[in-house]
C-alpha cells in the first residue's frame, strides 16, 4: 500500500507549473513553484517542521511543551500541524493587518492567537515580536522558534525547495523570483541553486514600507523607509538573520495596489488560486521582464493559498475601499456579445417598399441605409410616415430619397459612456464597425447592460 503514516510526510514535492497567459510578453519560460499543495497550503510548512525537529534534537523543545511564535499566519499553520502530530500546544501572536481567515484557521487547529498592532516598532512591547518573546519567558516549558533568526528556516529550503527545483527543471534554471519576508525561502533555495549554477540570478521582491531594497543598494538601514503597508508576507522593518544580502542580486519593490490586482489576475488567467505574496512576486517578475531572455527559465515561488484572502484581495468591497479595484468598463464590443451579428439594412438604390417590408417583418423602427458596404443614411418609421402621407408613390422610389443622416459609427473599443453619449444626443442607434461588417446598438442595449 502507498500510504503516509501521518500528514507531515506529505510536505514538499510540490508541482512546478508553466505560466502562459500572464507571461505572454515575457521572452523566457516562466514556471511557478505552487506551494499550496503542502498540507498547510503554504511554503512555510517546510521550515516549520524543520525548526521543530531541530529543536527536538537539541533539547530546546521538550515533550508536552508549548510553541510560541510571532507569525503572519502561514508559519503558525505549519507549526500547528506539527504540534498536533507531535503533541505540543501553540500560542501565536500576529498583527492586525493579517486576514481574518488566517487567524480563524490557526484557531481551528487549536492554537491560541493574540492579535497585536501593526504600526509599532519591533522593539515596542506591544509588537507581535515583543509579545511572543514575553510569553516565552512567562509560559513554563515553552519554546519560541523565531523564524526570522532561526537558521533552520533557510536550511529547510536548502535541503528541500532548492533540490526540488533543480530536479524538476533538469538543472535548467536561470532566474529565481521570490518575495522576501523572513528571507528563509529565497536564501535557502537560492544558496542551493547558486551552488549548482553560479550564474543564476536571484531576484527578491520587496514592498514599499520595507527596508530591504535600500539596504541592499546603499548599505544603509533607513528607518524613514518604514511605514505601514497592506501586502502580506513580504518586506520587513528589520533585518532577519535568514536574509543574506550577498545571495540576492536585486530587490524589486511592488506597490500594494499592483500586488493586490495581480493576486486576482493569477487565478483569473492561470486558474491557480494563490495569495497576496504570490501576487506581489508575479507583479515584480513582470516589472523585471526585460532581464529575462528567450531560452531562459525563470522560477517564481507561489507561497500560499488564496483562501486566506477571500475577505481581502478577493473581496470587491475591500478592494474598492482602498482604490485597488480595476473596474472593467464594458465596451461597444462587449455590448454586441449575444446580439444577432447580422445587421438588418437596405441598399440606397433599393425601393422604399423593401425598407417597409423589413421594418414590418422584424418589428423595428429604423434601418441603416448602405452603399458599397458603407452606411450612408438611416430610414426611420417617423420619416417614412411623413413621406408617405405627402406622396404615397414614394414607396416605389429609391431609399436614398427618404433617408436621413447616417447613424453614428463607433469602434469596438468605444466605452459604454461614449455609446450612451451618442444615443443621448438624439441618435436612435449607433453602428459599431467590426472586421466583418457592422453591428447596431440601441438604448435598450445600454439599459440591459445596466440592470
Amino acid at each position: 500500500m502507498k500510504i503516509h503514516e501521518n500528514i507531515l510526510t506529505t510536505i514538499g514535492n510540490t508541482p512546478l507549473v508553466k505560466l502562459n497567459r500572464l507571461t505572454k510578453d515575457v521572452a523566457a519560460t516562466v514556471l511557478a513553484k505552487v506551494e499550496t499543495f503542502n498540507p498547510g497550503n503554504s511554503i512555510k510548512d517546510r521550515m516549520a517542521i524543520k525548526m521543530i525537529e531541530d529543536a527536538e534534537k537539541d533539547g530546546r523543545l521538550k515533550p508536552g511543551g508549548t510553541i510560541i511564535e510571532g507569525t503572519s499566519g502561514n508559519t503558525g499553520m505549519g507549526l500547528a500541524i506539527g504540534a498536533i502530530i507531535k503533541g505540543y500546544k501553540c500560542i501565536f501572536t500576529t498583527t492586525d493587518k493579517q486576514s481574518r481567515e488566517k487567524v480563524d484557521i490557526l484557531r481551528a487547529f487549536g492554537a491560541e492567537v493574540i492579535v497585536c498592532p501593526t504600526n509599532v516598532d519591533p522593539e515596542d512591547p506591544r509588537s507581535y515580536y515583543s509579545v511572543s518573546s514575553r510569553l516565552e519567558r512567562e509560559v513554563p516549558n515553552s519554546w519560541k522558534p523565531n523564524q526570522y533568526d532561526n537558521l533552520s528556516n533557510s536550511q529547510a529550503h536548502y535541503e528541500s525547495t532548492g533540490p526540488e527545483i533543480w530536479e524538476q527543471t533538469g538543472g535548467k534554471v536561470d532566474h529565481l523570483v521570490v518575495g522576501v519576508g523572513t528571507g528563509g525561502t529565497i536564501c535557502g533555495t537560492g544558496k542551493f541553486l547558486k551552488e549548482k549554477n553560479p550564474n543564476l540570478k536571484i531576484w527578491g521582491i520587496d514592498t514599499y514600507g520595507s527596508v530591504f531594497k535600500k539596504l541592499k543598494e546603499t548599505g544603509i538601514f533607513d528607518k524613514n523607509e518604514i511605514y505601514p503597508y497592506i501586502t502580506e508576507g513580504i518586506g520587513e522593518d528589520f533585518v532577519p538573520a535568514n536574509v543574506d544580502m550577498d545571495l540576492i542580486d536585486h530587490f524589486e519593490k511592488v506597490t500594494d495596489r499592483d500586488a493586490a490586482i495581480m493576486t486576482r489576475r493569477i487565478v483569473k488567467e492561470e486558474a491557480i488560486f494563490v495569495g497576496n505574496s504570490a501576487g506581489s512576486a508575479m507583479a515584480g517578475l513582470l516589472q523585471l521582464k526585460e532581464n529575462f531572455k528567450k531560452g531562459e527559465v525563470v522560477v517564481v515561488i507561489f507561497h500560499d493559498h488564496g483562501t486566506r484572502y477571500v475577505g481581502k484581495m478577493f473581496n470587491d468591497d475591500w478592494m474598492r475601499e482602498r482604490g485597488f479595484l480595476v473596474e472593467e468598463k464594458p465596451t461597444a464590443g462587449d455590448l454586441l456579445k449575444g446580439k444577432d451579428l447580422q445587421l438588418l439594412s437596405v441598399e440606397a438604390d433599393e425601393p422604399v417598399l423593401m425598407a417597409i417590408d423589413k421594418m414590418r417583418k422584424h418589428n423595428i423602427d429604423q434601418l441603416p441605409v448602405m452603399e458599397n458596404g458603407k452606411p450612408v443614411g438611416t430610414i426611420t418609421d417617423a420619416r417614412l410616415f411623413d413621406a408617405i402621407l405627402e406622396d404615397a408613390e414614394v414607396r416605389h422610389q429609391k431609399n436614398r430619397t427618404v433617408m436621413g443622416p447616417s447613424l453614428p459609427v463607433m469602434g469596438l473599443d468605444a466605452t459604454l459612456e461614449e455609446v450612451a453619449a451618442k444615443l443621448g444626443n438624439g441618435s436612435p442607434a449607433v453602428l459599431v464597425e467590426q472586421p466583418n461588417g457592422y453591428g447596431i446598438l440601441t438604448k435598450q442595449d445600454i439599459i440591459g447592460k445596466l440592470k
